[in-house]
């Protein structure tokens, strides 16, 4: 299609459709990859809203010959939806729970709903959907049928498949179909209607199954039915096992075969799916420690004798990396030593002691075997999710290997009969040692699939080689042993190639009938399953990929350079988490459900326009600044992100760049420099506040800046922090403590100052606040890092004599104080690193120190008031990401009648000056409105509000009109 002929019919076709369409390069490129190792830019991409937009789209497809890539999430991890057609992505507005039938137990949804949400949906009827994938919290049930997806408990839940009643979907010729149970009598008749492409399908099949050959052929060469996870090809298996072709079998029902035919026979538009009971509250994780991995393949047995919900593998490499992550260090509280391999074995039971006794038994056949060395039982909600997210993180977590080899996503969807798993896995161990390859081994060992990932190096040709050649070994290897080349994760371009050899050619022409019968023009996902391109085509590097090396302002060298740092992203997708799941994320994706807004997509166009670049500074490019100018620099992808992906480095080290090519914006230096105009303020705070306060002369200030006329701005204290402090300080021999008068605790919340100063010296501590500079907070948020980089050397060079464990350096402002923890050891110069590392260590937030002189004992109960508080706290993005929310909750629980709640929230949506930009004020708010300020609303008017972070306070004051107060203030009010 000529490129002027082809943007005219795309323009006339958007004028048609309620959804959005869009063609921009960012959008494509965004969309050019998934969560696989491919890469193809697609012609558009389109979020649909209604089922008319979908048969545009089908209509619009056929005429022009252009192919429908159906997309949910995007997770998929064989390329499933990847493609150089129109993306359809129906994770936007196809997101509706339509009915429950609590009594008949099911629930029909359109497939934009998110797994986790339905859930959570359905727990006050008793009832839940079984499989559960790892990516739980962000896949949709239009992707989970798409791959047949499985999960950690298809031990006794089986896959999507086993719960799918019906399916709603529009065929290619554009016409609705509904598929459910048939009865003999049903299905005959559908055969002998004449209802166009409808009764084709079913003539064909009956067609089909009806032969005897073609039966005889599907029993012998199909993966062993008893394989809970298998998946390869079109489930025809599934339907020569049905009534009426066998008169034993279940119900006829064409939904069977949707369910892991990825998106390349119809477009979903609804499913109803089969519900269970909500499992017994009583659960336990017995998490066996093992020597190594064929320690563990034995132990499988050993645990299915015990009838577990799930059991799932972790071997000493993905352990290993899960300690350089934030987060996931966090959840590794339970492993005992180095284990080689690790069973998290779950039991779900109407009493403890049930578990227990089968958790004895079970220990004390292991060590009869002599397998394993350590068996602790997890217990209690809390700990038990931290253990399943450790193990959840394995997809992202793999990215955080450091070079260009990965482990990648090529045979880590084999699934066999758990009984022959420990000789399956020899024979592929002498398969890697045939290609001189590594191999990471983790997930669902329960049912005999484990994801085993080579370590490869694609952006190398003769690994790009190696990749087809284990690939073509392994589909060899699991045909010896009957099994299933795809458990869950679905063929795509990835194993597309490979499902002659695993069905044999008769089979596999009739998956190629099957698909020009359904879709005669190939306009459904083309490429996938059948006629797939060879499996290392398409990838996301090009053979013999240069990996740019650039000068950056940052230190990047634990990632080898700002490039690898962006390709740490694998696409994952954790960041599309809602703020439903209680995630904190993408704050921006979450109040618009805009793909664009991702960190995934972030680091895509990073990493093309990096690597791409023809330009001298390859970062002089719009493209990136404005995909980058809605990010929030929250830093909880830094903790959140499996692959600790920091996009609030990568935007502030980009703008630095830009900014070197372009001038900087006159509100980006007056926000960077607002330490050096409140200094000015600070000769005359009376005059300055009524300027700003007055209700024109503000608003005209305000408009010929760029900021949000409907925002208040802060106000100056009649002095500051540090001229209070020298005017009113104490000699005294109690312990010392430093505190870092940062910028904004200085000019604007010297209250709060005051009163943490007083509060330490009625605790008996003596403060003093030392020599130093602004923290370079305010310059690294609008990107001008030359500048931060000053301020940090400055600081590290005047603090790190004077701060000593003895000594610490603490701060009331999270992000001001934080950033010694976070930036400050990758902005100064090399011979710095260390001093700084050490600094670091000694520096807290003024909740860390005081909940720590807490637990040691130095502040106790009875210098506080026995009366009752009830207090709501909201914590800083800062202090989750980087620190934690606990030391907040104990030290204001510390009064022994203080009832002390957290507000499950993310971002605020202020994130510093975001929030004060005209054009970023409704999202600010929006961000603001998805929990935190609703919880502070319904907050009885008698419960004090607290929240540490100076912009999270104005918000909630701007927003709600409540006063929120600094953790501080109320253990200063509550001395006696």
């Amino acid at each position: 299609m000529e490129y002027e002929k082809q943007a005219t019919l795309f323009e006339e076709l958007k004028i048609k459709m309620d959804g959005e369409l869009f063609r921009d390069m960012t959008t494509r490129l965004i969309y050019a990859t998934d969560a696989s190792a491919y890469k193809v830019l697609p012609l558009a991409v389109c979020y649909p809203k209604t089922e008319n937009d979908l048969q545009h789209l089908i209509r619009f497809a056929s005429n022009e010959n252009l192919a429908l890539v159906p997309r949910a999430a995007g997770t998929s991890l064989a390329g499933q939806v990847v493609g150089d057609g129109i993306v359809v992505d129906i994770s936007k507005h196809f997101t509706k729970i339509i009915e429950v039938n609590k009594e008949e137990a099911w629930v029909r949804v359109q497939p934009g709903v998110i797994l986790d949400e339905l859930n959570m949906y359905l727990k006050d009827y008793g009832l839940f959907f079984g499989p559960e994938t790892s990516t739980s919290s962000r896949c949709m049930l239009g992707g989970m049928l798409g791959n047949n997806s499985c999960g950690s408990h298809s031990i006794i839940y089986g896959s999507t498949r086993d719960h799918t009643i019906e399916v709603t979907c529009l065929l290619s010729d554009g016409s609705k179909a509904v598929f459910s149970p048939l009865s003999n009598e049903e299905f005959e008749l559908k055969c002998k209607e004449n209802k166009g492409l409808e009764s084709k399908l079913y003539q064909q099949i009956k067609s089909i199954l009806s032969s005897d050959e073609n039966q005889e052929a599907i029993a012998q060469e199909y993966p062993d039915p008893k394989i809970k996870r298998r998946n390869t090809g079109y489930a025809i298996d599934i339907l020569a096992s049905s009534s009426p072709f066998n008169s034993k079998g279940n119900a006829f029902n064409f939904s069977q075969l949707l369910a892991g035919s990825e998106g390349t026979l119809a477009l979903t538009t609804e499913i109803k799916l089969s519900l269970v009971p909500v499992p017994p509250k009583e659960k336990a994780l017995i998490c066996a420690h093992f020597e190594n991995l064929e320690e563990a393949i034995q132990g499988n047995l050993i645990a299915l004798k015990y009838h577990p919900g799930a059991v799932e593998l972790m071997d000493d490499q993905i352990l290993k990396l899960t300690e350089g992550n934030i987060t996931q260090a966090k959840n590794r509280f339970f492993l005992e030593g180095n284990p080689g391999a690790l069973l998290i074995i779950e039991f779900a039971r109407e009493s403890k002691s049930e578990i227990e006794k089968i958790a004895r038994e079970m220990e004390a056949e292991f060590r009869e075997k002599k397998l394993g060395y350590h068996f602790p039982i997890v217990s209690g909600a809390d700990n038990m999710s931290r253990v399943w997210d450790l193990r959840k993180s394995a997809l992202g977590i793999l990215s955080n290997m450091k070079g260009d080899a990965k482990p990648v996503s090529l045979i880590e969807d084999t699934s066999v009969t758990p009984e022959i798993l420990y000789d399956y896995i020899a024979e592929f161990k002498d398969l890697m040692k045939k290609h001189e390859i590594q191999c990471v081994f983790h997930a669902h060992i329960g049912t005999g699939e484990i994801h085993m990932r080579p370590v490869l190096n694609l952006k190398d040709s003769k690994d790009q080689e190696k990749f087809h050649a284990i690939g073509l070994d392994s589909a060899k290897l699991v045909k010896k042993y009957n099994g299933s080349l795809s458990g869950e994760h679905g063929d795509g371009r990835l194993r597309g190639e490979f499902i002659s050899i695993m069905i044999g050619e008769q089979n596999y022409q009739l998956l190629r009938d099957i698909k020009h019968c359904w879709d005669p023009n190939n306009i459904f996902n083309p490429g996938k399953i059948v006629d797939t391109p060879k499996m290392n085509t398409h990838l996301r590097y090009e053979p013999d990929q240069k990996t740019r090396d650039i000068q950056t302002y940052f230190d990047f060298s634990n990632d080898m350079g700002i490039v690898r740092a962006a390709e740490r992203c694998n696409g994952s997708g954790d960041c599309r988490n809602t703020h439903v799941t209680g995630k904190g994320m993408c704050p921006s994706y979450q109040a618009t459900l805009d793909e664009k807004l991702t960190t995934r997509a972030r680091a895509n166009l990073f990493r093309e326009f990096l690597t791409d670049s023809n330009k001298i500074n390859p970062f002089n490019h719009k493209e990136l600044y404005d995909i980058l100018d809605l990010c929030l620099s929250c830093k909880a992808c830094k903790s959140e992100c499996p692959s600790s992906v920091d996009m609030a480095k990568l935007k502030a080290e980009f703008l630095q760049q830009y900014y070197d090519s372009n001038p900087i914006p006159l509100r980006s230096k007056l926000i960077a420099n607002i330490a050096k105009v409140n200094q000015l303020g600070s000769y005359a705070p009376g005059l300055f506040n009524y300027v700003n306060q007055h209700p024109i002369i503000g608003k005209i200030v305000k408009k010929n800046l760029g900021f949000a006329e409907e925002r208040s701005i802060p106000k100056l204290h009649k002095t500051t922090l540090r001229k209070w402090h020298s005017s009113s300080k104490k000699e005294s021999n109690n312990k010392k403590v430093y505190l870092f008068a940062d910028e904004f605790t200085n000019y604007n919340d010297t209250p709060i100052g005051i009163k943490t100063i007083q509060l330490l010296e009625r605790l008996n501590y003596q403060v003093i606040i030392p020599k130093h500079f602004e923290s370079g907070r305010t310059y690294l948020s609008k990107g001008l890092v030359k500048k931060a980089k000053y301020l940090a050397i400055k600081n590290v060079n005047l603090l790190k004599n004077l701060i000593t464990e003895e000594c610490p350096l603490i701060g009331i402002e999270p992000s001001a104080i934080l950033t010694f923890r976070d930036e400050y050891p990758e902005l100064v110069t090399p011979d710095m690193i260390e001093d700084a590392k050490r600094l670091s260590k000694n520096t807290f937030t003024i909740e860390e120190y005081l909940f720590q002189e807490m637990k040691n004992g130095r502040i106790k109960k009875e210098q506080f008031t026995t009366a009752q508080k009830e207090i709501k706290f909201h914590t800083h993005c800062y202090q989750k990401a980087l620190a934690s929310s606990l030391p907040i909750k104990e030290i204001l629980s510390f009064p022994e009648n203080y009832s002390t709640t957290e507000i499950q929230s993310g971002c605020c949506g202020m994130a510093g000056s975001f929030g004060y930009e005209k054009e970023h004020y409704d999202l600010s708010k929006k961000v603001g409105e998805l929990v935190l300020l609703p919880e502070v609303r319904k907050a009885p008017k008698t419960t004090l509000i607290a929240a540490s972070g100076t912009s999270c306070r104005h918000q909630i004051k701007d927003e709600t009109e409540r006063e929120a107060l600094h953790p501080v203030e109320i253990l200063f009010d509550a001395l006696v």
